[in-house]
């Protein structure tokens, strides 16, 4: 496989990550993601910032997260995320002791 079909290859998966991550599973909340995977729509969303900027465009968190959520993150916050559970919170702590 050629450098250039790689490349369109990994941009349709992850094209269709953010697609199942932000159309099919709103439900999903960050926290959950992060106890299971270590990652999350705002891993992602960090991870377009530093390729923008590993490319000399420089963009902040709150446009980085605008990209890859598609609406300012107020408002992904307002409609979908609600309160992480003390469970989920719990584990989130567990998870991230080091």
């Amino acid at each position: 496989m050629d450098d250039q079909t790689r490349l369109e290859l990994e941009a349709a998966a992850f094209r269709r990550l953010r697609q199942h991550l932000m159309d099919d599973r709103k439900d999903v909340q960050n926290i959950d993601m992060m106890n299971l995977a270590g990652f999350c729509r705002n891993c992602l969303s960090r991870w377009y910032q530093e390729a923008a900027a590993d490319r000399g465009i420089d963009m902040s968190k709150d446009a980085g997260r605008e990209a890859f959520y598609g609406m300012p993150f107020d408002q992904w916050k307002a409609t979908y995320q609600t309160d992480a559970s003390a469970e989920s919170q719990a584990a989130f702590v567990e998870s991230h002791k080091d």
